[in-house]
């Protein structure tokens, strides 16, 4: 199971970092990722990390303004999100994934968490 937590409300240009904890499995076996789902939309990716924690990919959209991280003796995963702007906000999901890699395909990924609300005012 992944408990996602860490979402709240913050000013454009503020920071929140987004936590994602597993319970009854241990992450290091999973390549893990950060995707968003604004209603009506299709479930997108924004980060992943491989199992080592030593690749991580980003959407383009996303790309030097978020930080994906990972603690496998703490079966944690991290989404450190900074410049934040009103387009980020959405319910934000981890996921974990037992392919080789990280993959952007929300389908490839075998757990998910519950999501968490990001709303970014302007």
């Amino acid at each position: 199971q992944l408990q996602a937590s860490g979402g709240g409300l913050v000013q454009a240009g503020g920071s929140l970092r987004l936590s994602c904890a597993a319970s009854g499995r241990s992450i290091s076996s999973y390549a893990m990722g950060w995707f968003r789902q604004a209603p009506g939309k299709e479930r997108e990716f924004v980060a992943g990390i491989r199992k080592s924690g030593l690749s991580t990919y980003y959407a383009d959209s996303v790309k030097g303004r978020f930080t994906i991280s990972r603690d496998n003796a703490k079966d944690t995963v991290y989404l450190q999100m900074n410049s934040l702007k009103p387009d980020d906000t959405t319910v934000y999901y981890c996921a974990a994934t037992a392919s080789g890699g990280v993959v952007a395909t929300a389908a490839l990924y075998d757990y998910w968490g519950q999501g968490t609300q990001v709303t970014v005012s302007s």
